[in-house]
């Protein structure tokens, strides 16, 4: 059976894709927290800062609304590429478990065609794993459409019956970029996103396995990753969290991919000597030193890792010209950038990098209490954050204070957020923004 419907009479929150950043990311956090507490949301002029023909929805933003449309049994207008307004109505947070006969029943009651969102696995008639997959025609980021699609994954319930004892596994396949231009890499999401998580706000580990890399460099690949998800049990609320006190740097993990053997040496060598003369006592670790198969494809990834358990990274893609330039010269290049990135953040002392801060915006909207993150001492928040908690306020009402602390949602997994005491959707929004003041 299906989670109740919210009442249909709810307005969409209307979204000015142009507000402070104006791209994807406002996008990608509206329909997350639309997805989970069925708020309808109106987005115009979508990455409308974005110039010329790249404003609009790209395949990397269409496969998220697509794969979020067909899990929440949503209506939408707009879904298209190149669409610069999208209308999003979700209709149910998410599906109790049924066997594939019965789905297959409901399928062919509803004469839908389609294909199913999940892939139920049994083993002696126990499902073990639900299995998801996402396709995109083009390198698109895989890690931005994990991000938007992550907080359903983890807070739904959409794998557990409400007699079931266990949480199900799930497995999101999802084909697209890995090492993508401006966007975040498999290596950044690996060592810092999804260790932060686990490790600092305690959801249970995922894991991922890189089937093939993706590129937007040299000649274009379409890559392919499976992440291992264990959703968050019904009724769970995310308690709050303070990442506070980050400690001392203690060691720094280096990931290389260029195009051989020579140039990946020289590259590590350069790092290594950077760092001991920024911080002779660290341990330097290579967690991946790997041919990338093109001499237009050079990435390098620091993560500085800290005494209290604290991960910061800064990484690039090289994508400038390389024409006249050796090899040397353009390995010297990209690890002067990164290194300089690096000590820029560690600068700040704050407990996260500025792409991290901004990601962490919907687990403050979601949980209990005011959770607080250190950006560092004298650093104003970036403008993908500002963007990302101007979106959490309209869409579900939560607050920030000039500390950047968030009066939580305190949402249960599962939850049918519209009923909350016993009002609608519209009312319960403008509660949350009185609390929050």
């Amino acid at each position: 059976m299906f989670a109740q419907k919210p009442p249909t009479f709810l307005a969409p929150v209307h979204l000015d894709g142009t507000t402070l950043e104006g791209g994807g990311q406002l996008l990608r956090l509206a329909l997350s927290l639309s997805s989970l507490t069925q708020q309808p949301i109106h987005v115009t002029d979508i990455r409308g800062k974005r110039p010329g023909k790249v404003s609009g929805l790209k395949a990397s933003h269409l496969a998220a609304v697509k794969w979020l449309a067909d899990v929440t049994a949503a209506t939408t207008e707009g879904m298209e590429v190149r669409s610069r307004e999208l209308v999003f109505r979700p209709s149910k947070t998410g599906e109790e478990t049924r066997s594939n006969s019965d789905r297959n029943e409901h399928v062919a009651r509803k004469g839908d065609e389609k294909e199913e969102v999940w892939e139920n696995i049994f083993e002696d008639d126990r499902l073990v794993r639900r299995q998801s997959h996402i396709t995109m025609s083009s390198p698109g980021s895989i890690l931005l459409v994990l991000q938007a699609i992550l907080p359903y994954l983890l807070f739904s319930n959409s794998s557990n019956m409400e007699a079931q004892k266990w949480v199900v596994p799930l497995r999101v396949t999802i084909e697209g970029g890995t090492n993508v231009s401006s966007s975040p890499s498999i290596e950044y999401v690996s060592q810092v996103l999804l260790p932060m998580l686990s490790q600092k706000l305690s959801i249970t580990p995922i894991t991922t396995t890189l089937h093939k890399r993706g590129w937007s460099t040299g000649r274009t690949e379409i890559g392919s990753v499976t992440f291992h998800i264990e959703p968050l049990p019904r009724a769970f609320v995310l308690s709050t969290f303070s990442l506070k006190n980050r400690g001392q740097l203690a060691k720094v993990h280096v990931s290389i991919l260029a195009p051989e053997a020579a140039a990946r040496i020289s590259i590590r060598d350069k790092v290594t000597a950077q760092l001991l003369a920024y911080s002779p006592e660290i341990e330097i670790l290579f967690p991946v030193d790997e041919k990338s198969g093109s001499e237009k494809r050079l990435y390098l990834l620091l993560v500085a890792e800290t005494s209290n358990g604290y991960r910061l990274g800064r990484d690039w893609l090289f994508d400038e010209k390389t024409r006249g330039l050796s090899t040397e010269e353009v390995g010297a290049k990209l690890v002067s950038k990164v290194m300089k990135d690096l000590k820029h953040e560690l600068k700040h002392g704050g407990c996260v990098d500025e792409y991290m801060q901004d990601q962490l915006v919907v687990f403050q909207a979601l949980a209990a209490g005011k959770a607080e993150v250190d950006g560092g001492i004298d650093r104003e928040a970036t403008l993908h954050t500002k963007t990302a908690r101007w979106v959490a306020e309209q869409v579900v009402g939560t607050g920030f204070d000039e500390l950047g602390r968030c009066q939580g949602l305190e949402y249960a997994v599962g939850e049918e957020f519209w009923k909350r005491r016993g009002m609608d959707l519209g009312d319960a929004i403008t509660a949350m923004k009185e609390l929050s003041t």
